[in-house]
Parts: C-alpha cells; structure tokens; sequence
C-alpha cells in the first residue's frame, strides 16, 4: 500500500489568526467578551483584552512562533491594564520557551484551552473604571461599524 503524506505550510499571519479566533472562542465559552487589536493608553496593542461577568480585565498576546516571541518582548508592558495576562499560542509552539509568570493558552481555529491560570493582580478601581468604560465605548463603535483601535 502506497501511502502520500502532505505536508501544509501555514504562515506567520495565517497561524496568528487561527490562534486568535480560537483564544477568543475560547474566553468568550468562559463568560468573557473579547475584542481584538485594542491600543491600550501606553500606545501598546492587545492582541485581545476581553473584560469578564465580574468587571475582570483579561489581556492575551498570542504569539504565532519562535521568531515572533524572541522578537516581541513587550509583554510586560500589558500588565499595568489587566486583572490577568496570558499568553495564546498554537498547539505546535515550543512552550518551554514562553516565561512561566503569565497565564498559558493553547488554540486553534476553533478553540483553545488554558494549560497554565493566569496570575490575577486586581487593578486599582480608578484604572478599571477607566478601562471598563473605554472598552464599552470601543465595543460600540465597532458595533456601529467605526474602525476604532483604541481605549
């Protein structure tokens, strides 16, 4: 019997995607609402910031591979504007290489599931007040659809 094995190439935006809808699937499963690409105050962007049933502000960088992570490490700059951070990334990512601090997601196109919690370190009530209410606004604009970025 003659077996053939195709092999799929996925590319960077392409697996960042899939990645991203899955995580975002996902949070929104756990009684999250998520947007992505949100520019938060300090100029940095939010793969997805999603805002829980309790207020909660939960922050997620998906990383699509190695290079991308090496080469991204803002991070921490994220954390000032979240109850929670975590990272998303596909199921093939090498996750011995990711800190081991943040929260850890693992997602496709379809879903995803947290291998790590992430940490919570609840936000002073001025900031999530602040946050909260500019989300709402960026959600609404977007319903509306007004290409908005930023809280």
């Amino acid at each position: 019997m003659d077996v053939s094995v195709t092999v799929v190439s996925v590319s960077r935006p392409e697996t960042t995607a899939a990645v991203t809808r899955g995580a975002a699937r996902f949070l929104t499963a756990l009684g999250y609402a998520p947007l992505a690409e949100v520019t938060l105050p300090n100029g940095r962007r939010a793969d997805l910031m999603a805002l829980g049933p309790k207020g909660e502000i939960f922050i997620v960088e998906v990383k699509s591979g190695v290079e991308d992570f090496r080469t991204d490490q803002k991070w921490h700059e994220y954390l000032p504007y979240c109850d929670a951070f975590a990272f998303a990334v596909a199921p093939e990512f090498p996750r011995d290489i990711l800190p081991e601090d943040p929260g850890l997601i693992v997602a496709d196109g379809f879903g995803g599931a947290i291998l790590r919690e992430a940490p919570v370190t609840p936000l002073a009530g001025a900031r999530r007040k602040a946050l909260t209410l500019a989300f709402g606004r960026l959600a609404a604009l977007r319903a509306g659809g007004v290409e908005a970025f930023a809280l």
